[in-house]
Parts: structure tokens; sequence; C-alpha cells
């Protein structure tokens, strides 16, 4: 059964709260009345019921709302893992006492991973929204200013190359195969195990890939030959053993057994098709030279990640998502996005600018990006809005006019405030962990993002009101 909060503290509780009243950090204090609002643990608590029908009412106390949503942020305020964060918090009593776990058990790793996952993307925006009502109510911001960016959240994968990914495909579909075969028995076809030639073709692309002498073409591509040749018959008996399973040929007496074997020709069918596309795609760029294949798949874990060119000198290639920040005052950010395919920049800035109006009610009165955003008719579309300050540098204008615009004590006023969302960026990706999506697929994407992004509004709503009310 589900609470929105504990019914009754214990002694245990009040020893703890007492004993870490002047222990806790500047932040924690503020953030404890945000945490507490209704609306938000309301969201939580209508996303843990929806995970069983009538958990409302029946079963045994599960952890209130308030503690999960409190444990998910204290996560992602310190970019741990669920095991560190269990281990964490029993042996801090400022963590207790935040998380309102107080004189109880600590939740596992596995249970808290299994909230994680009941609060989906849209828990999380209602959750980031009503957030960002809190800090315009509390005065924390105005929304007289905005600023925006967009940077690259990066999927958990290693560096995408056509050998390495045909040698996913192959270890994926022959353990998957294995296990068919440990239920099935001798049934059927006969597994043939070419993991072994497989890894040997990998080697030897590798060792012709870093060889310091000019690179022999003819040499690379007869062993790309062999080891499409070997992922090809691996594909080919995967879609033998799918349909053997399909048919009853493969099969268990024990029912069990027998459901494990159907979610197993599942995994399979699921992983042909994105190692025919790798194929496909690495019989292109090897053989016909052509790198810009449609649908080009970098990792059979994560089909959805793509490759983002940001001009940086250290990392001209990531590979993930690119998501959108915006900022008001104070270092709150009002809206994030996580989008499906890249889009410009320049396509964003109208957008961001209703957002705000919706959000906080107002037009802002300066607008600030860099140059990515800019385009005369996004100026223009933004002082029809009522933008008095559009703050979005033109680098490539010859108008002596614009330069001069540039150079007034405003613009550059307004550039060094925009220069924050660099600021912005690194604190997301350093402290909590907005550099590296840990969470799988496009959907763990979206909840990455937006736990990190409502932990960091906590923290500096909090050292924001802690500021305001002085010593």
């Amino acid at each position: 059964m589900i609470e929105m909060r504990r019914a009754q503290l214990s002694f245990g509780d009040g020893l703890i709260a007492e004993e870490v009243s002047d222990l806790r950090e500047d932040w924690m204090r503020h953030a404890d009345e945000v945490l507490a609002d209704e609306h938000i643990v309301a969201a939580v608590y209508e996303a843990l019921a929806r995970r069983h029908p009538q958990s409302r009412s029946r079963g045994r106390r599960s952890a209130p709302a308030e503690m999960v949503l409190r444990l998910l942020i204290l996560k992602h305020v310190r970019n741990w893992s669920y095991g560190v964060l269990e281990r964490e918090v029993r042996a801090n009593l400022v963590y207790r006492d935040f998380t309102r776990v107080g004189g109880a058990k600590t939740p596992d790793a596995k249970t808290m991973g299994r909230w994680g996952l009941a609060l989906g993307p849209d828990v999380l925006k209602q959750i980031h929204e009503r957030m960002v009502t809190i800090a315009q109510d509390k005065g924390v911001t105005a929304g007289r200013r905005m600023r925006v960016d967009t940077t690259v959240v990066e999927t958990n994968i290693h560096h995408p190359t056509d050998s390495t990914l045909l040698g996913d495909g192959v270890r994926v579909l022959t353990r998957t195969m294995k296990k068919i075969t440990a239920i099935a028995g001798a049934a059927g076809a006969k597994l043939r195990d070419r993991s072994r030639s497989v890894k040997f073709r990998l080697l030897e692309i590798a060792r012709i890939a870093r060889s310091k002498s000019p690179i022999n073409r003819d040499k690379l591509k007869q062993r790309y030959r062999r080891l499409l040749a070997s992922t090809s018959r691996v594909v080919g008996q995967a879609k033998r053993f799918s349909r053997e399973i399909a048919q009853g040929v493969k099969r268990s007496a024990n029912i069990v057994q027998q459901v494990a074997l159907e979610g197993l020709r599942r995994e399979l069918d699921q992983m042909v098709p994105l190692v025919r596309q790798v194929m496909w795609q690495t019989r292109a760029r090897i053989f016909q030279g052509n790198t810009r294949t449609e649908g080009k798949i970098l990792s059979l874990f994560e089909p959805s990640t793509e490759v983002i060119r940001k001009g940086k000198a250290g990392r001209p290639n990531e590979f993930g998502k690119m998501i959108k920040l915006q900022e008001a005052e104070n270092q709150i950010v009002i809206d994030y996005e996580v989008y499906d395919r890249r889009p410009h920049d320049s396509d964003l800035l109208i957008a961001a600018i209703e957002i705000h109006q919706t959000k906080l009610g107002r037009t802002p009165r300066l607008v600030a990006a860099d140059a990515g955003f800019y385009s005369a008719k996004n100026e223009a579309a933004a002082k029809a809005k009522g933008v008095k300050r559009v703050c979005i540098p033109n680098r490539s204008t010859k108008s002596r006019e614009r330069k001069r615009e540039q150079k007034k004590r405003w613009f550059r006023n307004g550039q060094k405030w925009r220069t924050g969302c660099e600021g912005r960026i690194s604190v997301v990706k350093r402290r909590h962990g907005l550099d590296r999506c840990h969470y799988k697929g496009l959907v763990g994407m979206h909840r990455w993002v937006g736990l990190g992004v409502i932990a960091d509004n906590l923290v500096n709503i909090g050292l924001t009101m802690q500021n305001q009310a002085g010593p």
C-alpha cells in the first residue's frame, strides 16, 4: 500500500533530526520546503500508484512517495549509482533525515531502481514545472532575462566502428542461441559457435587500422569480407532458431521455460534487423565509400544514438542526444528538452521565448544566446513579441552598423551574462552526470536529463533562498 508521507514518526526519527539540525548543507534547509509541496509529492504518488491496479489500498506498506522522490533526487544531486546511494544513506544521518528514511531500514538498490523506472518523463516534467512555479513564487526568479543553449548528453556506448558493431551482433546472437539450446536441447538446428573466428577477424582489422604505415585497403576489404560472411551465417542461424521456436520444433515441456523461450525468440527478432542494418552500412562504407547511409546505427544497444558535431576541437564527434537548457535569473533552468533528432539551434529561439512567456507569465526584457541561434528573422520575431534587448551576435555580418551595435555596452554585458550557460552546462555535467546517460533507451535519456535538471534547480533554489535570508 502506497502512502504520500509516513503517517507516524518514530522516536529514532526525532532523535536523528535533532542531532543533524546544524549539519545540513545550506541548500538542504530550503530544499525541504520545495520537496514538501503537495503537488510534487502527489505527482510521485500517482506515478507509483499506476504500477499496480490496487496499490493505493492493498498490500503491505511500501516506502511513501515523499521518500521515493527525495532518494531519487539525492542520487542525481550527488551523481551516485543506486548501490552507492543505498550505502551512503545507510551510513549518513544527514542523508537519512533529508530523505525521510529516518530510523527505518534503507531501501535496497534494486527497489530504488524500480522506483526510478516508475517516474517517467511526463511525471518529471510535472515536477520540474512545479519547481519553476515555486521558484517564481519565492522570488528566486522573475523572468526578466532569458538565456538558452544546447549541448550533447552521450549515451553509454563504446566508440562505434563497423567491425566492433558486427562483433557485438555476433556476440549477442550467439549468447541468446546458447540459452535457447540449454532449454530446448538438441532438437532442430544445431548451434555452430563462430565467436572465435569473428574475434580473430576483429583483431586483424584493428591491427591493420592501427598500422603506422599507409593502410592497405585491399587487406582491409578482404578481412571485412570474411567478417561479413561470418556475421551473415550467424544471422541466418538466428533466424532459423526463431522460426523453429515459432513452429514448436524447439520447445520445452516446462511452462516457465517455454515462456523463457518465447522471450529469447523476441530478443532474436529484435536484434537480427539491427545486425542486418549494420551489415548493410558496413558494405556501403567499406566497398562503396558511402559514409552517410540512411538510418545509420551507432550502437546495437542504444539504436537511437546520433553522431553530433558541435565544432569542438577536442571532441569533434559526440555520440548521444542533443538537449536544450533554457535559464532565467539565478541559474534556474525553466525548461529542458531532449530532441529525438538534432534540430538547428536557430529553429529553437522563438519557441523558447514562447515557453518563457507561458511558464513565467511575462516576456523577457533581454534574450541572450550564442551565434548559432542568430538569424534576422529570429531577431525580428523576438522584438515583435516584446523583447527589448536581443543579445545574439551575428558573426558573419559585414554591416558597420551591426558591428557597432554589437560593441555597445548593453550587448557586451548581455553576452557576458550569456556565458553563464557554458558554466551551467559544465556544472550539470560534472555535478549531476549529464555528460553521459546511464539509463537505457530514449525514455531513459529523458529520465536521466529530467532528474539531473531537477537536482540542479533544487540546489540553486536552496542556495538562492539561503542568500536571500541572510546570515
